[in-house]
């Protein structure tokens, strides 16, 4: 289904969605990026692929990436905690972008929209966490936006007819990361290899997805599930401690830091310290990882290293 077809991808020069523009460009695909360049890198997007610099709080630069020969948007981009400073800017910023992509699409007539939500709209609840697990009660400001997204996409796919696929992350690792664990443990141990300062009490436990699985479910997920509306998880059924992450980073690297641990049960405030989300929605559909979170975070730890150790 995705084969030939013509896609946009916002947020393409992100971690995901650059790989995913790849992955859609190798299969024959005519592929679209559209970023505004605040967090991605244009190095990350991929020769052969169209790319628009876009703002997508502003609606004509919506109009100018969202166009009626497309068949479907995958709709990526976002702020996160981590990375944006002022919390209402980020829940309206995020909103507005989804609330812009959703309505060019009506306009213009494109009826099928993937998105990137994430584990984040659950807040702190039982674990392994089903899709249909509720009340949602998101605990930070970006699981707040989130959760909105989905809504709007929720009344796009049941009263305008258009075909959506809702993907909830879990912790997406890989080549050309940063603003994430993983990477700002290599560049403080690449600083100073003696001591590592670590958020929390370093017991704080996720699932950890490398980036070319969660590229290859979201392929099969969107080919395979025909709801109006298809919420899936992605993530892995085993989890790491962020102590867990610090050794595997220091065995890569090969030094021995002395941990300087920051205290308390989370990272910080809206972290939800435990995550492992329950995939069997996406077993079920015929797709499953083979890549479990330690050997992902192995697996993105080198990578990394090669890009950011000189």
């Amino acid at each position: 289904m995705l084969d030939d077809s013509s896609v946009l991808v916002t947020g393409g020069a992100g971690l995901v969605g650059s790989h995913l523009a790849a992955r859609l460009r190798d299969r024959g695909a005519t592929v679209r990026v559209a970023d505004d360049l605040s967090k991605g890198d244009r190095e990350r997007v991929p020769s052969g692929v169209e790319f628009v610099r876009a703002d997508l709080t502003d609606p004509d630069d919506v109009a100018e990436a969202v166009t009626d020969d497309l068949d479907i948007v995958f709709h990526f981009a976002a702020y996160t905690d981590t990375n944006y400073g002022d919390d209402r800017e980020l829940f309206e910023a995020n909103t507005a972008m989804t609330y812009n992509v959703l309505d060019r699409m009506h306009e213009v007539g494109v009826d099928r929209l993937a998105f990137t939500s994430s584990s984040t709209v659950y807040g702190e609840a039982p674990r392994p966490t089903p899709e249909d697990y509720g009340p949602l009660e998101p605990i930070s400001i970006y699981g707040s936006s989130k959760l909105a997204d989905e809504a709007l996409i929720s009344t796009h796919a049941h009263s305008y007819g258009v075909r959506s696929w809702v993907f909830r992350f879990a912790n997406i690792v890989g080549p050309h990361q940063r603003g994430n664990v993983i990477p700002d443990f290599i560049q403080k141990l690449d600083d100073d290899p003696s001591e590592l300062e670590i958020l929390g009490d370093g017991r704080q436990e996720k699932s950890y997805m490398h980036v070319s699985e969660c590229v290859d479910a979201i392929q099969h997920v969107v080919e395979h599930a025909d709801d109006d509306l298809n919420v899936y998880n992605l993530g892995t059924r085993t989890t790491t401690s962020v102590t867990d992450i610090a050794d595997i980073v220091s065995d890569e690297l090969g030094v021995d830091p002395e941990y300087a641990y920051t205290g308390g049960d989370r990272g910080w405030t809206g972290d939800v310290p435990k995550m492992r989300l329950s995939i069997e929605r996406l077993v079920d559909l015929g797709w499953e990882p083979s890549i479990e979170s330690d050997a992902a975070v192995r697996r993105s730890a080198s990578e990394l290293i090669d890009e950011i150790v000189e």
